[in-house]
């Protein structure tokens, strides 16, 4: 990959938008046009989606008005939109799902893909966590056979699902050698990886071959996000496995919301802290 950098950090849809209901993270339905622009004026060309089971299918991703919408803004204001985050698919799994119910958002994980080709989103941010964590063998099962059935239409629309797992390194990597890694492979987010206690060296070294999109984030160890540099997270040691590694992939700024309600600058301060621990690293020191 040859952009620098500072061409490879995005920031997740929301994060210059006002909190909505209090979240942490939730499309910002009332704001999420002007993101676009926002994000022009500090320089940050890349933007995660954001989409919640809540009104998905009036998600202007998911509707054809909205895809225009989309498209439009994308090239007025040259952001692109590389990679989804679907907090739907935890919100309602259709692993842990029967019947109809079932069928139902198998259905709507085929639209959502459909719509990611129509927008040439690449990436599709699958968590396995909270609600969405597997807890026994069968819905282990029932979440390879669903999204194994979508191999065709994920080929057809050159999507690629990344799981976000709590799995412990070994368990993770043992996860995703049943999927085919042309079409599967993992989001690495540093700040829940700390929340959780783990090596990033015996993390990254375990898959990094399957790593293909980065979420930054801050977390204290066995608590919630906080701002970066305030945690538990080892940014420098990540960024020295992850380049060593040879990860050329994006980096998406999941960060702590600002407190006084300045988006942009503490977007921009997280930006400028990722670009200069990247650069630090790639420098070899």
């Amino acid at each position: 990959m040859t952009k620098n950098f500072s061409d490879r950090i995005g920031f997740m849809q929301g994060r210059l938008s006002p909190l909505v209901d209090g979240k942490i993270q939730a499309f910002p339905w009332d704001h999420w046009q002007s993101e676009f622009a926002l994000a022009k004026d500090i320089g940050i060309g890349l933007m995660e989606w954001t989409l919640d089971q809540f009104q998905l299918e009036s998600n202007p991703l998911m509707t054809e008005s909205g895809q225009v919408e989309i498209k439009k803004l994308i090239k007025n204001y040259n952001v692109s939109i590389p990679s989804l985050t679907g907090d739907c698919f935890m919100q309602a799994p259709f692993f842990k799902s029967k019947g109809r119910v079932k069928e139902g958002l198998l259905d709507d994980l085929a639209k959502i893909i459909t719509a990611c080709g129509n927008l040439n989103i690449e990436y599709i941010v699958f968590p396995i966590v909270d609600d969405g964590r597997i807890e026994n063998n069968l819905q282990e099962k029932d979440l390879l056979s669903g999204l194994n059935s979508m191999i065709n239409l994920l080929r057809k629309n050159n999507v690629k699902i990344c799981f976000e797992s709590d799995f412990p390194p070994v368990e993770l990597s043992r996860l995703i050698t049943k999927f085919d890694p042309q079409y599967f492979g993992i989001n690495y987010d540093i700040g829940n990886s700390a929340s959780l206690g783990f090596d990033p060296q015996d993390e990254i070294r375990q898959y990094a071959r399957y790593i293909m999109n980065v979420h930054i984030k801050d977390r204290l160890l066995g608590g919630t996000t906080v701002p970066l540099g305030k945690g538990n997270s080892d940014f420098p040691l990540v960024m020295k496995e992850l380049l060593k590694a040879g990860y050329s992939g994006n980096y998406i700024l999941q960060t702590a919301r600002a407190e006084d309600n300045d988006h942009q600058g503490v977007l921009t301060k997280y930006h400028n802290m990722t670009v200069n621990w990247l650069k630090s690293k790639s420098a070899g020191k």
